[in-house]
């Protein structure tokens, strides 16, 4: 079975800068079949775009995955959801 190809997860300037720079180790989305244990498999590889460019990339690898209510509460969720329900995928990146 071949492997499955990164993950792709693009941020707002914002997420990629703090990620680029060490300060983010963990991305939130809202948990459902894009983002869930299954496609955010520990072990998989994972491609951090700046927006859906091709210029700003950075490589890494899911470490840990979990579900959760708790993010939703933040500041930076709800500057990119708005207040809309729902659990989080908290998936934990390991830049190569």
């Amino acid at each position: 079975m071949a492997a499955a190809k990164p993950l792709f997860v693009p941020l707002k300037t914002a997420y990629f800068e703090a990620f680029s720079s060490g300060q983010k180790t963990i991305e939130y989305r809202l948990y459902g079949p894009r983002w869930n244990e299954r496609t955010c498999a520990v072990g998989r590889k994972v491609t951090l775009s700046h927006g859906y460019g091709k210029a700003r990339r950075i490589s890494g690898t899911i470490t840990a995955f979990e579900r959760g209510s708790e993010p939703t509460r933040t500041p930076a969720w709800i500057d990119c959801y708005g207040h809309k329900k729902g659990d989080a995928a908290c998936i934990h990146i390991t830049l190569d």
